[in-house]
């Protein structure tokens, strides 16, 4: 039996919930699948899907099963590049998923970027407001922000996010503007459902303070907390790569700039360091590059244009 060609019918079938589809999708006929499947179960000596006339699903040992054939093929396809194809491009499909913000403000242009480097590598970008299962949703990468990855997760640091507190100027006009950390207790604050939810970590001098706060919104999509801090509903803890430009214009105004958030990682987390595809190598390592340093590119400040530039002093003065 061909090991590689059952596994990948196997995987197939799994992928599509049908014997039918995976034949169509491989250029197999159904027949050939059914072999391909019979063969693989008697190799590993379980059943591995449960068939009746009308729909298939993974048995226990079909769903444990699953991610390390998924990996065999992996790296069957990483030796292949390695033995014979050093001159080729590279190629794949990935599933990446990030938080809608960081889609919109940093992740997108990266990936365009990336994909124009490496046009046979194909990317399907996913915006979630939850931690994935990498494993239950076929997840080749997640960009997570956070300080509290899971035990046991795979991840590399890209780079620190950090956040400032912001209002709009006719909330403040409004309402006032706090002057210390313990003066939000007395404000309307815009909350993260899942984040920071009703607790703000604020340092200074390298101390860390907690302030609990309230107000009448609260939402799972940092978007929707810009939107309604820009609206003047009231003061918001966000992110800096995601209101840069507001602050700049001045359609938000940093509040208590003594008193900065607890800074975030975000991380590239991945199923395993083992047979890690080519693909998902090249884009931990492209977004890296890109976000690498003590100073994230979004927090840097911008060079003047350069006819703006102030010119040197000579050395005669």
């Amino acid at each position: 039996m061909d090991h590689l060609s059952a596994i990948r019918s196997f995987v197939e079938i799994a992928d599509q919930g049908s014997l039918t589809r995976a034949a169509d999708t491989l250029d197999l006929s159904r027949a050939m699948i059914s072999r391909h499947l019979e063969a693989l179960e008697r190799w590993l000596g379980v059943r591995l899907l449960h068939r009746t006339t009308r729909r298939v699903s993974l048995s226990d040992a079909g769903q444990d099963a699953l991610p390390r054939l998924r990996q065999m093929l992996d790296l069957a396809a990483e030796l292949q590049h390695a033995a014979g194809a050093r001159g080729a491009e590279p190629a794949g499909k990935l599933r990446v998923a990030t938080s809608l913000s960081f889609a919109v403000s940093c992740l997108t242009q990266a990936v365009v970027e990336f994909v124009q480097q490496h046009p046979r590598i194909e990317v399907e970008l996913l915006t979630v407001d939850r931690a994935v299962d990498l494993v239950a949703e076929r997840i080749d990468l997640a960009i997570r922000i956070t300080n509290r990855l899971d035990d046991g997760a795979v991840a590399r640091r890209l780079a620190s996010c950090r956040s400032v507190l912001c209002a709009s100027p006719a909330y403040l006009q409004r309402q006032g503007r706090p002057q210390s950390p313990q003066d939000l207790k007395a404000h309307h604050c815009i909350t993260h459902a899942f984040g920071t939810r009703a607790n703000y970590r604020l340092g200074r001098d390298g101390r860390m303070a907690s302030v609990d706060v309230k107000g009448p919104l609260s939402s799972n999509e940092t978007a929707v907390l810009r939107e309604a801090a820009l609206a003047g509903a009231g003061i918001a803890m966000l992110p800096t790569y995601f209101v840069g430009a507001e602050l700049r214009s001045g359609l938000l105004e940093r509040l208590l700039p003594d008193h900065e958030p607890e800074p975030l990682g975000i991380h590239a987390v991945y199923l395993s360091r083992q047979h890690l595809p080519q693909p998902v190598r090249l884009l931990i390592e492209f977004l890296v590059d890109r976000y690498a340093g003590d100073i994230a590119p979004w927090d840097q400040a911008p060079e003047a244009p350069r006819g703006q530039r102030k010119p040197r002093r000579s050395a005669k003065g």
